[in-house]
């Protein structure tokens, strides 16, 4: 089979502990796709060497722990993501292996063979976030791609999005029933359209 075979998912990284390591510009950059998503999450950073930006960014971020040593594998212990961005290819490719031995997923910056995940370029409207993925063929199309759904969706989006929510929860009868009123409901947004 041919094509993207990447199945996108949503992981709640304010439920796990992920590990990342290295302290330059690349772990920085991790790190700030991983806290931009998820303010609450329980990050580790390990590197021997760590880049003031990095450390000036995460004192925002009291779940962020800083550890300035060198990897060992058994920093992996009590992961549950591991994100490899150190500029060594070598020590890469030494944090995948542990994060394998241990069952865990892996990132390896700018390594897409050596990738279980990746992170995709995100858009929010509030509770509404859409990832987006070239499945690695090219970074700038996906960046685009953010940037224009970004100019058009508008900001109210996330307003609809929690009537529709509030409208939901206050319906009642089984799940079928719901759907039958959503359907009724949401028709009147079309309607003009035709």
């Amino acid at each position: 089979m041919e094509g993207n075979q990447l199945f996108p998912v949503f992981i709640k990284l304010n439920e796990l502990h992920t590990v990342v390591i290295g302290g330059g510009p690349v772990g920085l950059e991790k790190l700030t796709a991983i806290l931009g998503n998820s303010t609450q999450a329980k990050v580790t950073v390990i590197a021997k060497e760590i880049i003031d930006e990095l450390k000036e960014f995460t004192l925002a971020f009291p779940l962020v722990e800083i550890k300035q040593k060198s990897f060992e594998p058994h920093d992996l212990n009590g992961a549950n993501i591991v994100v490899a961005a150190t500029n060594d290819n070598v020590l890469n490719v030494e944090i995948r292996e542990a994060a394998k031995l241990r069952g865990l997923l892996v990132n390896v910056a700018d390594k897409p063979e050596l990738c279980d995940f990746y992170l995709g370029s995100i858009v929010q409207k509030g509770d509404l976030k859409i990832a987006i993925s070239t499945n690695g063929k090219s970074p700038t199309i996906a960046k685009r791609l953010k940037e224009v759904l970004n100019e058009s969706i508008p900001e109210e989006l996330d307003t609809t999005l929690q009537q529709m929510n509030s409208l939901r929860n206050s319906l009642q009868g089984d799940f079928s029933d719901k759907v039958k009123k959503l359907n009724e409901v949401t028709e009147i947004l079309t309607r003009d359209l035709k």
